[in-house]
Parts: structure tokens; C-alpha cells; sequence
């Protein structure tokens, strides 16, 4: 079932919204999701959300078929070098939700320092996570550093997602320098299960272009799937098929350590963009039987 409550019906922290111009910003979102009738079923309710400007944290109205949906937002318009921005998502035992960011997200310039995302997703026994990401958009001589960290019950459901777009390809741009350094750590049952880092930093054209790198693609994305008893890992025949069908998009999907990995490299961000959505809607139709498609918000 779905209950679209606000967050004025719950734990709701509005600290440290001042706004944010003219120099570093620290935003935050804390959100922590139950379910309201046991552990396994029922409504999902929000429980707590904490957050600081320039994050935003929205609750769109969706289906009952739907899980409650989080449409998380940046107000700023992009991201600055020295911004340090935090998510920290914990979902309770049985409550089903799903996180997306209402549009791309913009990292620009630096004139020196790094913007650094840390992101904590956690999710209970018996609970449905998704952390459906959109695009970011990196500029030419930007830095980043991101860390994805996902602590997981062995009995949770989980697809979790990260997209990256390198320069701005509609305007010609190509990314000569500049920093990339984006990790993930997932744990289940207290064990890390992966961990994965990509560092790109210094002569980012060469990367980009080098056969033993990304040989021309200028579009990344990694989707993580965890399920109880293997239930992700029993899709990847039916993924490595769907992939096999997008001739634009080079993929692949394997098993490591229980997590289902399925990781997209493009020279088109359109053409990701739609195997990346056909994966994700095919996974969770399959995992959790909600409609294999994205949100409205996703699409616009």
C-alpha cells in the first residue's frame, strides 16, 4: 500500500536552511522511513527527514501501487567546488520506498577545491529500497568526490544507482582535466560484500579516449540489485539479453558477492539514459512486481 504523507505529519528538521549564497554549503538530507503495520506489508509512513539547504526532500503523489516515493532536490542548481553534500537514507524493517533526484545535477568549475557527496543508504529485513539517480553533468575542470554506501540486511530488496554524464556533450564540450573520484561500499549483514572506486584525475581526454579506458564514451552508469535467497542474481541472463538488444550502449552484468552489477559505458547520454531505464524497469517489475517503468519525474 502507499500513504503520501507529508512531512509535516512527521519528525520534520528544517535546520540550517539560510540561504546558501556566497560561498561553501553544507547540505544534508536524513531520512528514515517505517513501516506502519509490522514488518513485512502495510503503509510505508515517513518517520524522520532532516534536511538542510540546499537539499530538498518532496513527496510526490504517485499510485497505491506504488512505493512512497522521495523526489529529492537540489535548490542551488548545481554544485560548486568546496560544497560538501550529505543523503542518508535508512529504510525500517518492511517499509518500501523509492528515492529518486527530481532532475540532472550539474557539477561545475573549480577553481581548486573538490565537491564531496557522501551518500548512506540502509535498508531493513524484509524492506524495498530504490535509489534511482539521474544524471550528473560534470564540467569541464570540475572535481568530485563521491562515496555510495549501502548497508544491507541479507533479507532486504535493493536497486541502487549512480549516472555520469562527462561534459556537456549537447554544447560540444569535451573534459581535459579535472578530478572523478567515485566509490561505492556495500555491506550485507555487516560484511562488505564490494567495494569499487573509479579515479579519473589530470588528462581526462586521454581516459576518456584510450581503448583501455572508456574508448570514446563520454556516458556512465552503475546499477547495483540485491534480493533475498539470489533473487537478483536470477536475472542476469534475462539483463545480459535486453543489454545484448542496444547496440549504442557497451554493458555487462555479473555476480559479485551476492549483488547483482550491472555497469553501462555510451558516446550517446540519450541512449544510456534508455537502457539504463529498461534495466531498472525490468528489475524491478521482476524483484518486486511494481510496473516496469520510472517515475513521471524521471521522465521530464
Amino acid at each position: 500500500m502507499y500513504d503520501g504523507t507529508s512531512p509535516s505529519e512527521a519528525g520534520v528538521s528544517g535546520r540550517g536552511m539560510a540561504s546558501p549564497g556566497g560561498g561553501l554549503r553544507d547540505g544534508r538530507i536524513g531520512l528514515r522511513l517505517r513501516a506502519a503495520e509490522g514488518r513485512t506489508g502495510g503503509v510505508t509512513r515517513l518517520a524522520e527527514l532532516d534536511q538542510a539547504a540546499p537539499l530538498r526532500c518532496l513527496f510526490p503523489t504517485v499510485s497505491k501501487a506504488e512505493p512512497l516515493t522521495a523526489c529529492l532536490t537540489n535548490t542551488a542548481g548545481g554544485l560548486v567546488g568546496g560544497d560538501r553534500m550529505s543523503v542518508a537514507v535508512t529504510v525500517d524493517p518492511g517499509a518500501r520506498v523509492l528515492v529518486m533526484a527530481q532532475a540532472a545535477e550539474k557539477l561545475y568549475r573549480s577553481k581548486g577545491p573538490d565537491v564531496r557527496l557522501d551518500v548512506s543508504l540502509s535498508a531493513g529485513e524484509g524492506s524495498w529500497l530504490e535509489w534511482l539517480p539521474q544524471e550528473m553533468i560534470v564540467h569541464n575542470r570540475a572535481r568530485l568526490r563521491r562515496v555510495t554506501r549501502l548497508d544491507l540486511n541479507p533479507g532486504a530488496t535493493v536497486l541502487a544507482g549512480e549516472m555520469l554524464v562527462l561534459g556537456r556533450t549537447a554544447h560540444g564540450e569535451q573534459l581535459t582535466e579535472g578530478l572523478i573520484h567515485d566509490a561505492w561500499r556495500v555491506r550485507v549483514g555487516g560484511r562488505l560484500v564490494w567495494a569499487d572506486a573509479l579515479h579519473l584525475e589530470g588528462d581526462l581526454a586521454e581516459a576518456i579516449a584510450h581503448p583501455a579506458g572508456f574508448g570514446g564514451a563520454v556516458a556512465l552508469a552503475t546499477l547495483v540489485a540485491h534480493a533475498p535467497d539470489g533473487a537478483a542474481l536470477a536475472l542476469m541472463e534475462e539483463i545480459r539479453e535486453r543489454l545484448a538488444a542496444s547496440p549504442q550502449v557497451r554493458a555487462g552484468a555479473t555476480e559479485v558477492g551476492g549483488l547483482l552489477i550491472t555497469r553501462f559505458l555510451s558516446e550517446d547520454g540519450l541512449a544510456l539514459r534508455a537502457a539504463f531505464a529498461d534495466i531498472w524497469g525490468y528489475s524491478r517489475q521482476a524483484l518486486g512486481s511494481y510496473a516496469p517503468v520510472l517515475p513521471r519525474p524521471w521522465h521530464v
